[in-house]
């Protein structure tokens, strides 16, 4: 764990002097892609960019060793890397530009935000701006190909992949980072965190912001190893990398390698250097240039100034060339706004039995584990992991109860506390090619990892231009129920249904439950599973029925399809005396014990899933009533169902006979633990047939 000194013979057995040559052409190209940059300054700088000057060597001492089987997550400065794998300069100036045709985002991200799928070059899922957040998906990477070795599907006849995950030293501060090396050392996993420090944060400098570099940093990660390299140096740089990315592809094991370089450029295009950098600091940076330090290396090396002139003429030119080609490329058009939002999914029908005769009727809980058990089963791309669901408990609600046992703790297992990397990782996890099924342990404890959720896994399908949909099941415990106080007992929908690129699944019985958890697994795209805790036992009074029949293995429910719970007298509809509650989850049993005081006068439906929800399902129903009530258990304010009551007054306002109500929890800060508090709270049978009342009597 000590900094690495090269030797001589070292060097000569990882260079030749075609990578030395393909080297300095490229470092010359990057070179000539800023000057152009600023030389067309009032142009380029409509979308903000920020280029590698400076960081060259060891950019592309990178990028020139990665083969197609690998992964790498380069950073927003990181277009050296992209040269180095084989990209054109022009394909990056499409991004620069956000062109029609970038083959990175489609004009939706970025310059150097890349998403890359191709056979022949390392693989690039889609990462956000790449301040400390991409260090969890790349290890859910470097964990996906791990379990594939595992279990025997990783692809045989190449060398073993590696997984790179570029990030500034600024971004290392991250709470997020500290995530993702823990697992990578606890793990033991396959990827080289690469550490590019220009002691720059913006316009904050190393001393301000940092106790120690990331070098000193991560050597309190026992099982991590740790490097350090003179990143302006390339064949320092190169014959390092060499021999970091050699040992991984044989001994399976983690590595940080840190290297010091100066910042030749702006922080971006829109925080200029001439902002908040000092003349003197200027001049430190520039003094450590890799360009010309290479270029005498080459030449006390005996090649030739003048082929390596050459080389950087060619080079010049072909950036000049390239940028004038992408500034005649075709815009995005309009219509371009609204594809990928979601990759299309196989499950577009109700199949299956709902209701076998063989079988007994079955609690929640145990529909959603046997549901998993089937999935476990039939695809060995499908796992489990969270706090506690391990063999040892199965889940604080046994929600996971011997699947540990049955398939191993590869396939189920225990994760730290660690939020953000549970739900973070799935975006690694998926673009190897898994299914990961994965569970936050109280809805209460979602929030250190909504900014994955948000950042990578909703926008991942979109940014990439349907290149990388992110294919994974986040099963949450909601809800309250047994005085579970103010961690316990949350309800999140709302905030979930606003993060848009996933989809929201909240059944109310255990058959839905299974049916929607298989339609969720097989969904290309990202699902949040709320699962009401006072719904998996049926023990609460009037929740009996959320225990059912146990579905057919093969039954499934497309999501945006709702149930009809109830339906009230056709006459008394059309006489105008009936009324729709339109609710989910705990709402769906109060419903149901307020409208035995109105028999033959309510129609319930139980929505099933928030996103997508079945709006011709809803709209026909309150058009049909005339009058509707909308019931839910979270708080009222800015919510889910207060929408949702928005929408259906404005869809069916001429069929009114009443205004629409809705009814939730007091719109207070938490739910309390005392039991008094927590019943005057929420809502119930009662206090919904109090609404109820009203509506009908309007």
């Amino acid at each position: 764990m000590s900094t690495t000194t090269i030797g001589k013979a070292k060097e000569e057995k990882a260079l030749d002097k075609e990578v030395l040559l393909k080297a300095w052409e490229l470092m010359c190209t990057a070179k000539a892609m800023t000057d152009t940059y600023e030389e067309h300054f009032k142009f380029t700088s409509k979308y903000v960019h920020a280029t590698s000057r400076g960081h060259e060597a060891i950019q592309l001492a990178l990028g020139l060793q990665l083969k197609p089987q690998d992964w790498v997550a380069p950073y927003y400065r990181d277009d050296s890397i992209l040269l180095g794998i084989g990209m054109r300069p022009y394909e990056l100036m499409l991004q620069l530009m956000a062109k029609r045709d970038d083959p990175l985002s489609g004009g939706r991200s970025y310059y150097s935000h890349p998403s890359l799928r191709r056979d022949d070059m390392p693989k690039i899922p889609h990462q956000s701006s790449a301040t400390g957040m991409q260090a969890i998906p790349t290890t859910g990477v470097a964990m996906g190909v791990q379990y594939k070795e595992i279990m025997g599907m990783a692809p045989a006849g190449t060398e073993a992949p590696v997984v790179v995950c570029s990030i500034g030293d600024a971004a290392m501060t991250e709470g997020e980072v500290a995530e993702a090396l823990h697992m990578a050392a606890l793990k033991q996993l396959p990827i080289i965190y690469l550490v590019q420090d220009n002691e720059w944060d913006i316009s904050a400098t190393a001393q301000e912001i940092r106790a120690n570099d990331a070098a000193h940093y991560a050597r309190g990660f026992k099982g991590l190893e740790v490097r350090q390299v003179d990143g302006t140096d390339f064949p320092a740089c190169y014959t390092l990398l060499h021999e970091v990315i050699g040992t991984v592809r044989e001994e399976r094991r983690p590595f940080l390698v840190h290297a010091k370089v100066p910042l030749l450029n702006h922080h971006t295009s829109g925080v200029r250097m001439d902002f908040y950098r000092s003349e003197e600091n200027l001049a430190e940076h520039r003094k450590r240039d890799p360009q010309p330090r290479f270029f005498g290396q080459l030449l006390e090396m005996g090649i030739q100034r003048d082929g390596l002139k050459e080389l950087e003429r060619k080079a010049i030119e072909r950036v000049k060339a390239d940028f004038e080609e992408a500034r005649q490329a075709e815009d995005p058009r309009p219509e371009d706004l609204y594809t990928h939002k979601f990759a299309p999914t196989p499950v577009t029908e109700e199949k299956g039995t709902r209701a076998p005769a063989d079988k007994d009727p079955t609690l929640m809980v145990d529909c959603a584990l046997f549901a998993i058990r089937e999935l476990m089963q039939e695809d060995p791309r499908c796992l489990l992991y969270g706090q506690d669901v391990g063999a040892r408990l199965g889940g604080v609600f046994r929600e996971a109860a011997t699947l540990g046992r049955d398939f191993g703790d590869h396939r189920v297992f225990n994760t730290p506390i660690q939020e953000a990397f549970i739900v973070g990782s799935t975006v690694g996890m998926s673009a190897a090619g898994l299914k990961p099924i994965v569970e936050v342990q109280f809805a209460d404890y979602i929030w250190p990892g909504l900014n994955q959720l948000f950042t990578e896994v909703a926008r991942s399908n979109y940014l990439s231009n349907g290149k990388w949909p992110v294919s994974m099941v986040l099963r949450v415990p909601t809800g309250a129920y047994g005085a579970g106080g103010p961690y316990h007992s949350s309800s999140v929908e709302s905030v979930l249904c606003n993060i848009k690129g996933i989809k929201v699944a909240y059944p109310s019985t255990g058959a839905d439950l299974k049916g929607l958890m298989k339609a969720a697994y097989h969904d290309p795209n990202p699902v949040v599973m709320l699962e009401h805790k006072g719904l998996y036992w049926s023990k609460l009074p009037g929740t009996e029925d959320a225990r059912s029949i146990e579905p057919s293995a093969d039954y499934i429910i497309p999501f945006g399809k709702a149930r009809m719970v109830l339906q009230a007298d056709a006459a008394k509809t059309a006489k105008g005396e009936a009324a729709v509650i339109v609710t989910y989850g705990m709402g769906v049993y109060w419903a149901k014990t307020a409208a035995r005081n109105f028999p033959g006068r309510i129609t319930i439906i139980d929505l099933r899933t928030l996103v997508p929800w079945d709006e011709e399902a809803v709209m026909e129903a309150v058009r049909g009533h005339g009058r509707c009530l909308v019931v839910t258990e979270e708080t009222i304010s800015n919510s889910f169902a207060q929408a949702l009551a928005g929408q259906i007054a404005n869809a069916c306002f001429d069929k009114l006979d009443a205004p629409v109500r809705y009814i939730g929890s007091a719109d207070m800060p938490a739910i309390p633990l005392n039991s008094t508090l927590e019943a005057e709270m929420i809502p119930c049978a009662e206090k919904v047939g109090k609404v109820l009342g009203e509506l009908l009597g309007y």
